[in-house]
Parts: structure tokens; C-alpha cells; sequence
């Protein structure tokens, strides 16, 4: 009962941190900022990287695509690096799913580790940002839906999994997830981003629908290489800053790892419409 309480409490305040911050820009960049360097940290340890050049590398990201118009008075260039970023943040995801799927260990040779640390981890809160800014006004409201999205996910594929699972979905990963329990968090994804397209008016039920299945599938393949991360280190979580809950990267790691893929989408949406 206590620990109930005590991650009841610790996950009610991450929530509310990360609403309150939503709707203020300085206030939400400042906390992706601390959140970043945090998950850095964590996912550091997870893969024994001692180096402090990880951080630069990650403050050096965060300030330039996150106040390039701020600073330059103008989006010129900006389209063109956030390509190159977005292509090279999906190549390394990319690589990391054909590891989940074929290496019974993910390689971890140096240069891999600062690959990683930077376009799986560090550039995956660019993007967050620029999804919140992707209408070049400021507004939360895709990130939030997209937050949303992952909640729900995870909630229903927790419950219809505990109800219902019976087919393990990568047994040697994640035990506890099951087949059933994906499915089911696909399906209440999808019934969520009708009511998000309805009360946020952002996009349309189309768009968020697409974006549901994008943000399930790709989430829950960041949740599995994590936790694929955490069994290579002989861990249960990558931290403890969130009691009941662990670290804040397993807190946020299917969001990370989905960040790109929502991007890309919305990119694409640009383009077509």
C-alpha cells in the first residue's frame, strides 16, 4: 500500500511538472533541458560511458536548434539542419531495432556509444522541442497530444496485458509484456487520437490516428531496447529519482525513441497538404 502511494505520488508530480511547464515555453525548455541532461546521465551509466563530452555534445544541440531563431532573427538554414538531424536520429534508431531483433547483446563499441548518446538520446529532446514549435508560434498542443498518446498506450497495454496476455511479446527483453497487451494499447491509441483531434484542434482525426499507431509501435520498441539497455548492465531501472517509478529515462524512453518518427510525420504532413 505504501509503495502504491509513493509511486502514485511520485508519477502525479512528473505529470503535473511536465502540464504546468506545456504552456509556458521559456518554463518548458528549461525543463526538457534539466530532463535531458538527466536521462543523459542515467543512460551513461546504463552503457559505461565515463566521458564528459556526451553533455557538451548535448547543450551544444539543445541551444542551437532550440533558440536558432531567437538568436539568428530568422528560420534560415533551420529546415536544412533539422533534415540532417531527423535523417541521422532515424538512421541510428534504425540500427538500434535491428539489434533488438537480431544481437543477443547491443553492440557497444566507443564510437557507437557517443552515437547513441547523441542521436538517440540527446537529439531526441530537439525534437520534442520542435514539435512543440512546429507551427513556428509556439503550441503544446501536438506535444501534449502526443504525451497523451504514450500514456495511453502504456496504461491500456499494461491492463489488457495483465487481463488478458498470454502470448509473450519478446519474452527475453520484457517478460511482462505481451502480445495482447501491444494490441490493446494500439486500440485505445487509436480511439484517444479521435477525441485529440476533436478538443486540440491541431490536426485532423486522419493525422492523429497515423500519429496513435506511429507513437505505439515506435514507443513500445524504444520501451523494449531500453529495457535491453537495462538487462546488458544487470539493472532494474536506470535510476532512482522517481520512487516507485525508477529512473527518468524509464519514465520517458518510448517517447524518446517515437520523438523522430512524430517529426518526420509532421514534416511529411507539411510537405503533402
Amino acid at each position: 500500500m505504501k509503495e502504491l502511494l509513493v509511486r502514485s505520488l511520485s508519477g502525479a508530480l512528473y505529470i503535473s511538472l511536465l502540464l504546468i511547464c506545456l504552456f509556458f515555453e521559456n518554463a518548458l525548455m528549461l525543463l526538457f533541458f534539466i530532463f535531458g541532461l538527466i536521462c543523459l546521465r542515467e543512460f551513461k551509466k546504463l552503457i559505461e560511458l565515463k566521458s564528459y563530452i556526451p553533455y557538451i555534445i548535448f547543450v551544444i544541440l539543445y541551444c542551437i536548434f532550440g533558440y536558432w531563431q531567437a538568436v539568428l532573427n530568422s528560420n534560415m538554414g533551420l529546415s536544412e539542419a533539422t533534415q540532417i538531424l531527423t535523417v541521422l536520429s532515424i538512421f541510428i534508431n534504425l540500427f538500434l531495432i535491428k539489434d533488438l531483433f537480431s544481437e543477443k547483446t547491443i553492440p557497444l563499441f566507443s564510437s557507437k556509444r557517443y552515437l547513441l548518446t547523441t542521436f538517440y538520446l540527446s537529439s531526441a529532446f530537439v525534437f520534442l522541442v520542435l514539435i512543440a514549435n512546429f507551427f513556428e508560434n509556439y503550441n503544446p498542443n501536438i506535444l501534449l497530444g502526443s504525451f497523451i498518446l504514450v500514456w495511453v498506450n502504456d496504461s491500456f497495454a499494461f491492463l489488457v496485458g495483465k487481463n488478458f496476455g498470454k502470448q509473450k511479446l519478446f519474452e527475453k527483453i520484457s517478460p511482462k509484456k505481451t502480445v495482447e497487451g501491444f494490441l490493446g494499447g494500439l486500440f485505445f491509441s487509436c480511439v484517444a487520437s479521435y477525441f485529440i483531434a476533436t478538443f486540440t484542434n491541431t490536426l485532423n482525426f486522419t493525422s492523429w490516428l497515423v500519429l496513435g499507431i506511429i507513437v505505439s509501435v515506435f514507443g513500445t520498441l524504444g520501451d523494449l531496447i531500453e529495457s535491453k539497455f537495462k538487462r546488458q548492465a544487470k539493472v532494474k531501472d536506470s535510476g532512482i529519482i522517481m520512487p516507485g517509478h525508477g529512473g527518468l529515462l524509464d519514465r520517458l524512453d518510448s517517447i524518446i525513441f517515437a520523438a523522430p518518427f512524430i517529426y518526420l510525420f509532421l514534416r511529411i504532413l507539411h510537405y503533402v497538404s
